[in-house]
């Protein structure tokens, strides 16, 4: 953000914030939104500026494309204001994102731990490029408590992963109590919080680098693929900031400036598909057909404790799991019936999406049995009647 330009104070609503957040300010001569700089080669004054500025390429000096620019920087601002963290650093897509602090703070010989509910590319991550780096992973009970993972802890664990909640099947994770045994044996403390976006303020609870797939809700919109780390000390900047430089990891300017277009209306999204969510959520559990519902903001899910003291809210992605009398042809027939729900491996869109997960769940540490064939489902912007009366139509293709 330019010096002059007013930062969001905190005491503003987060509409507020986001609406600010990353523009040159209210009284700035020109367009309301800051413009698209594309480029990969910067100009120096002259040949000293050219070794002076190559010393602080980490601090917003343009030193060449691949360093940022002005757009990069605004979504930088904004995803700070988002999380509350002091810095970001900026790549191509969540996966990037979930590789670049793995490799910024593991080596060869070191031990990291992962839930095994984790995202599925982390999983792989953890079992390929780690191990042929040399680097253990242990997969641990997401819910898990402090006093469980200490046992797990060893003298060379370095990162202690986290997702709250986790892939596919939900389960909550007490961030604060696994944060202070990780701190108490010197590791760092990594964290999806894609579900959370802002809802769960990451480095108030212990994190030490907050991991972001742009592409769900700062998007919004379907048409972007991006992924964010963020920190809050310089220490922790810098070293991932080097990683993802030295691996050569860039995010588009024209991928930014979609996701700052997006974040602007974020906060309305995000409130409107929650309660969207919670409503289809509770239609849900009143069906004969379902088992379960996967909702951390439930109260009948098993953590919901956890949720009602670390969330300001929810999103709109949650888990189906129905009656075990149903078959994997069953629940495809239930998908294929619905016509306002698309089957995609995405979500925080625009759009509602029902994609079966089951089959696609790997466990080892948990059991991957939720009890019957589950759906992951995301509820867009859609009338929340339609989407209803869409999924009434789908359980109806259900034997009786």
């Amino acid at each position: 953000m330019a010096d002059d330009a007013p930062k969001p104070h905190r005491s503003h609503g987060f509409a507020t914030r986001m609406s600010h957040a990353g523009r040159a300010g209210t009284h700035a001569h020109g367009f309301v939104n800051p413009a698209v700089h594309r480029g990969s080669t910067v100009l120096m004054p002259n040949a000293q500026a050219r070794r002076d500025f190559a010393k602080d390429r980490f601090n917003r000096v343009m030193t060449y494309g691949t360093a940022g620019g002005p757009t990069q920087y605004a979504l930088e601002d904004v995803i700070c204001e988002i999380e509350g963290g002091s810095r970001c650093v900026l790549v191509g897509t969540g996966l990037a994102a979930v590789t670049v602090p793995l490799m910024a703070y593991l080596k060869a010989g070191d031990h990291c731990l992962m839930p095994d509910s984790v995202y599925g590319p982390a999983r792989t991550i953890a079992n390929g490029l780690l191990a042929n780096y040399g680097i253990e992973t242990t997969f641990y009970d997401p819910t898990i408590d402090g006093a469980g993972l200490a046992a797990l802890m060893r003298p060379n664990t370095r990162v202690v992963y986290t997702e709250s909640p986790g892939s596919h099947t939900f389960e909550l994770q007490d961030i604060p109590a696994l944060a202070a045994v990780a701190h108490a044996r010197g590791a760092k403390v990594l964290m999806d919080n894609t579900w959370g976006i802002r809802n769960f303020m990451p480095f108030e609870k212990g994190v030490d680098v907050s991991i972001q797939a742009l592409t769900k809700y700062v998007g919004g919109h379907s048409d972007v693929l991006l992924g964010s780390i963020t920190t809050n000390t310089e220490e922790d900047y810098l070293l991932v900031r080097g990683a993802a430089s030295q691996m050569g990891h860039f995010a588009a300017p024209d991928d930014c400036w979609l996701a700052l277009r997006g974040a602007r209306t974020m906060a309305l999204r995000l409130k409107h598909q929650e309660q969207s969510g919670y409503a289809v959520a509770r239609w849900f559990e009143q069906r004969p057909e379902v088992l379960r519902v996967l909702h951390p903001g439930l109260p009948s899910h098993p953590q919901h404790a956890l949720f009602k003291r670390d969330f300001a809210g929810a999103c709109s992605l949650f888990g189906v799991v129905f009656q075990p009398r149903y078959t994997e042809a069953d629940i495809f027939r239930f998908i294929d019936g619905l016509e306002l729900f698309g089957i995609g491996a995405s979500w925080g869109g625009y759009e509602s999406l029902a994609l079966p997960t089951t089959g696609f769940i790997t466990r080892t540490a948990t059991s991957e049995n939720l009890g019957g064939y589950a759906v992951r489902i995301h509820v867009g912007l859609e009338d929340v009647d339609d989407l209803i009366a869409d999924l009434e139509h789908g359980l109806a293709t259900l034997p009786r």
